[in-house]
């Protein structure tokens, strides 16, 4: 993280054509683990490219994708409801019906928490 790492991995996330987005991706779901990874993760504003890797990417994407702003988001209601003004809750939807297991469960997280952050609830 002290080196910077987050800002080239979210460039290789927004090039499409690069070829390197399923690594980047799986990077950034490996940081995102850890304090200081969310932390720049976060700082580097990723909500509306990860809504659309999740909106269009491949299943592993999708299931990455939504993994980070699960590990980064989870606790933040004002980024949740950024989420949503993006087009996120939809997304997430359609990834709770159509996605892997695992990003069956971190979409239907974050749903359940999109809904509290809406109504104020903790």
């Amino acid at each position: 993280m002290r080196a910077g790492i987050v800002s080239p991995l979210m460039g290789l996330v927004k090039d499409v054509s690069g070829g390197m987005m399923d690594e980047a991706l799986a990077i950034l779901a490996i940081i995102s683990g850890h304090h200081e990874g969310k932390a720049a993760i976060g700082q580097a504003d990723p909500i509306p490219v990860l809504v659309v890797v999740v909106q269009t990417g491949s299943p592993r994407n999708r299931e990455n994708g939504v993994a980070v702003l699960w590990c980064v988001y989870a606790g933040d209601a004002e980024c949740l409801m950024v989420m949503k003004e993006v087009g996120g809750e939809d997304v997430l939807k359609e990834l709770c019906a159509n996605g892997t297991d695992r990003a069956k469960r971190k979409a239907g997280g974050l749903l359940e928490l999109l809904q509290r952050a809406e109504f104020g609830e903790p």
